[in-house]
C-alpha cells in the first residue's frame, strides 16, 4: 500500500510540472491545464470505469492523504500568499493604492452583492448558500494573474495594481467569507459579535505577521543562522506563523504570512533574494500539485448536479456586470488611463484560495447546510470558466487598449554609448520599447535627444529592477565596457526575465583560463558571437560601420548575404513575419529566412564586392 502511495505522489507531482511546461509552451494559463489534468484522473477516470475501461479514479485525494488533506492544502495556500507578499514592492504601490484598496474592499464588496443573488436566482441555490458562494467569490487569484501578466506585459500602472489586488484580497476575501461562514453557521447574526471578530483577526494577523518576519530579520542580520538554513528556517517559520496565528484567531494565518512576506519583501536590513527564488520555485510546485489534486477530488455526482445552463449566465454576470462595475467605482478621480481601467476590468479570473475555501466549507458543513455539495463544484466550474476566459482573452485585451504589443516584447539595455544607441534606434523603429540605462551622464543626454527612453543610474540598482516589473520590458541587454558589471546584471535580471532572455557581449578573451575574468557559468546568453567583445563593436562603430535592414529574399538568401558582406557584417538580430525580434547569439547563429530581415552592423559602403554579386534588395541604415 505504501509503494501505492508513493507511486500516486511522484505521479501527481510529475504531473505537474510536466502540465506547467506543456502550458509554457502551448502560452495558456497553466491552471487551466492542471485541473483539467485533475478533472481527467479524478472524475474523467471514475466516468470510463463506469463504462469497464478503466478500474477507477487514478487519483483519489480523500483516500490518498485522509485527514490530512485540508490542513496540507491549507499551509500550502499560506505559503503561496507568503511568496506573493514577497513580491510586493511598495514602490509599486504609492502611485495606485487609493485604487488598490478600494478593489480589495467596496471592489469587493460589489462583487459580493452581485455574485450572491446570481447565484441565488441563477443557479437555484437557497439564499444562506448563494450568500456563502458570493463571499467565495469574492477573491481574485494571484496564482494565476500572475503569470498572466508575466506572459501580457502589460505597460502602465495595471499590471502592478492587478498583482497587488490579486494578493491582498486573498487574506482579505478568506476573512470576510470565514466570517459569514461562522454566521450562517450559528443562525444568528450579531454586529458586536462580527465587529469583535474582525479586529481580533487584524490584531492577532498583523501581530503574528509583524513577530514572523522579525524574527527571521534579527537571526539572519545577527548570522545566528548559518546560510544553508536560512531557506529552511523561513520556511518553518512561515509554516508556524500560520498556523500560530490560526490558533490564536481562525482564518488569521493568511493574512499573517501575506504581511509577512509584504515586510521582508521592503526591509532594507537582510538580503532575502534567495529565499525568495527558494520560494518561487516551492510555490510552482505546490500550485502544481495543488491543482491537480482538488480537480480531483470533484466527484461525477457533483458535476452532474451542477445546472449548467444558470452556470453559464451566472460567469456571464462576474465577468460582464460585476467586475467592470467594481472596476468603474473604485477608479473614479483616479489617476489611471481610461484604457488601464479597461484592462483592469478585463481580468478578474479566481484561484486557489476560492478553491481551497470552498473545499472547506463544503467539508465542515456536510449534509446539514442545504446546497453545501454545490459550493465546491460551482466554485470549481466559477475557476475553471473564469481562468478560460480571461486566460484566453487577456493579451487580447491588453493589445486592444494599447498596453501591450505582440511578438514586440521590450528591451532593456545596459549601456548608452554609440554602438548601443544605435541598436536601441532599430530596436526602437521596429516597434519595440526599449529603455536604455547608464551611469554616463553625458551618453544619457545623447540618448535622451534621440527620442529613446532613459534612465540615469546603474543598472545593478533596485530602483531600475523596480522600473522594469510587470511592464512590456521582457528582455536584457548587458552591453556595458565592464564585464563584470554585465555578468552580475545578467544574474540580477534572470529572475526577473528568465535566463533564456537575458543577453551579455562576449567578455574579454584571456590567454588561459586562469586569466579569465568572468566564470562561464555566471554570463548571460553570448550575444553576436563568441568572440566579439565591446572593443570590437566600438572599433567597427568608430570605424563608420552602421545598422543595417536587409531583406532576405528567394533570391537572396543568407548565402547571398554572406557572399556580399563576407566578414566585415556582424549579424545583430531577425525580423520575423510576424514582427518576432530573434536575437543573433553564438549558441544560435542567424538563419533568417525568406520574408524575413536581417539586421547586421556593416560598413556604410563595401570595400570589396564579389563578381556578379546581386545588390542586397531593400538595404537601409540606421545611425
Amino acid at each position: 500500500m505504501s509503494d501505492q502511495v508513493l507511486l500516486q505522489l511522484a505521479g501527481v507531482l510529475i504531473l505537474g510540472i510536466a502540465t506547467q511546461w506543456l502550458a509554457w509552451r502551448l502560452r495558456l494559463p497553466a491552471i487551466l491545464l492542471l485541473l483539467g489534468v485533475g478533472l481527467l484522473i479524478g472524475p474523467g477516470a471514475a466516468l470510463l470505469a463506469k463504462y469497464g475501461v478503466m478500474h477507477g479514479p487514478l487519483l483519489d485525494p480523500n483516500e490518498l492523504f485522509g485527514k490530512l488533506l485540508l490542513p496540507a492544502v491549507s499551509l500550502a495556500v499560506a505559503l503561496i500568499l507568503f511568496e506573493g507578499g514577497l513580491t510586493l514592492n511598495l514602490a509599486e504601490h504609492s502611485s495606485s493604492k487609493s485604487v488598490i484598496w478600494l478593489l480589495v474592499t467596496v471592489g469587493a464588496g460589489i462583487t459580493f452583492g452581485i455574485a450572491a443573488p446570481a447565484a441565488h436566482f441563477l443557479l437555484g441555490l437557497e439564499w444562506p448558500a448563494a450568500v456563502l458562494v458570493g463571499a467565495i467569490l469574492m477573491v481574485t487569484g494571484p496564482t494565476v494573474i500572475g503569470p498572466l501578466l508575466r506572459h501580457v506585459r502589460p505597460s502602465g500602472k495595471a499590471g502592478a495594481v492587478l498583482k497587488w489586488e490579486g494578493i491582498i484580497i486573498d487574506p482579505i476575501g478568506a476573512m470576510g467569507a470565514v466570517l459569514i461562514f461562522e454566521i450562517l453557521a450559528a443562525g444568528r447574526f450579531e454586529t458586536a459579535t462580527i465587529i469583535w471578530a474582525v479586529v481580533r483577526t487584524l490584531a492577532v494577523g498583523t501581530a503574528c505577521g509583524i513577530a514572523g518576519a522579525g524574527i527571521i530579520v534579527l537571526l539572519f542580520r545577527r548570522h545566528w543562522v548559518p546560510d544553508f538554513l536560512h531557506n529552511a528556517f523561513a520556511l518553518v517559520m512561515v509554516l508556524g506563523t500560520f498556523a500560530g496565528a490560526n490558533a490564536l484567531q481562525h482564518e488569521a494565518g493568511l493574512f499573517a504570512t501575506t504581511l509577512m512576506g509584504l515586510i521582508l519583501a521592503n526591509q532594507r536590513l537582510v538580503h532575502v533574494q534567495h529565499v525568495m527564488e527558494f520560494k518561487e520555485s516551492l510555490t510552482v510546485l505546490l500550485i502544481s500539485a495543488l491543482f491537480i489534486v482538488l480537480g480531483a477530488r470533484l466527484s461525477l455526482d457533483e458535476l452532474a448536479i451542477i445546472p449548467w445552463g444558470g452556470m453559464l449566465l451566472f460567469l456571464a454576470v462576474l465577468i460582464l456586470i460585476a467586475r467592470p462595475l467594481a472596476v468603474f467605482v473604485c477608479t473614479l478621480g483616479s489617476s489611471l488611463t481610461w484604457p488601464e481601467r479597461g484592462f483592469l476590468a478585463a481580468l478578474a479570473p479566481r484561484g486557489i484560495v476560492a478553491a481551497s475555501v470552498a473545499s472547506v466549507f463544503a467539508l465542515r458543513l456536510g449534509n446539514d447546510f442545504r446546497g453545501a455539495n454545490l459550493l465546491a463544484p460551482i466554485t470549481f466550474a466559477t475557476i475553471i470558466g473564469t481562468v478560460t476566459v480571461y486566460g484566453l482573452t487577456a493579451s487580447f485585451s491588453a493589445r486592444k487598449f494599447g498596453l501591450s504589443n505582440p511578438g514586440k516584447q521590450g528591451f532593456l539595455i545596459a549601456g548608452a554609448g554609440a554602438f548601443e544607441r544605435m541598436l536601441a534606434l532599430a530596436l526602437k523603429e521596429e516597434g519595440c520599447a526599449v529603455l536604455v540605462v547608464d551611469t554616463n551622464r553625458e551618453n544619457i543626454a545623447i540618448a535622451r535627444m534621440q527620442s529613446l527612453s532613459v534612465l540615469h543610474g546603474s543598472v545593478l540598482s533596485r530602483f531600475v529592477v523596480d522600473q522594469t516589473q510587470l511592464t512590456s520590458i521582457a528582455r536584457f541587454l548587458a552591453l556595458t565596457a565592464n564585464d563584470e558589471v554585465n555578468a552580475l546584471a545578467t544574474l540580477q535580471y534572470q529572475r526577473s526575465f528568465s535566463r533564456s532572455e537575458v543577453y551579455q557581449l562576449a567578455p574579454a578573451s584571456r590567454t588561459s583560463a586562469r586569466q579569465e575574468k568572468i566564470s562561464w557559468e555566471l554570463r548571460g546568453r553570448m550575444l553576436f558571437g563568441p568572440t566579439l567583445t565591446y572593443e570590437l563593436l566600438e572599433q567597427r562603430v568608430e570605424a563608420g560601420f552602421v545598422i543595417k535592414k536587409t531583406a532576405i529574399t528567394a533570391d537572396f538568401p543568407l548565402e547571398k548575404f554572406k557572399e556580399v558582406y563576407g566578414q566585415e557584417a556582424i549579424p545583430l538580430f531577425i525580423r520575423t513575419e510576424l514582427g518576432d525580434i530573434l536575437l543573433c547569439t553564438a549558441e544560435n547563429p542567424p538563419k533568417p529566412k525568406a520574408g524575413q530581415f536581417l539586421f547586421s552592423l556593416a560598413p556604410p559602403k563595401l570595400s570589396v564586392l564579389p563578381a556578379m554579386s546581386p545588390k542586397p534588395p531593400d538595404a537601409q541604415a540606421s545611425s
